[in-house]
């Protein structure tokens, strides 16, 4: 699997932990979920970067 899909299914991971965490009330998932979110979008902006970085370059 590539970095961006392995960073979007990161995300969608995130949403999905959270959901149940809001489902439960635990807010231990809720707050992993946040993080899981989080780190996803990140890695994406990085991959955004560098491809627009190689772009530029090419």
């Amino acid at each position: 699997m590539n970095d961006k899909a392995e960073n979007k299914a990161e995300e969608i991971k995130g949403k999905a932990k959270e959901a149940a965490g809001d489902a439960t009330d635990n807010e231990q998932w809720q707050a992993e979920g946040k993080a899981d979110q989080a780190k996803g979008s990140l890695k994406q902006a990085g991959e955004k970067i560098k491809d627009s970085v190689k772009h530029v370059t090419d």
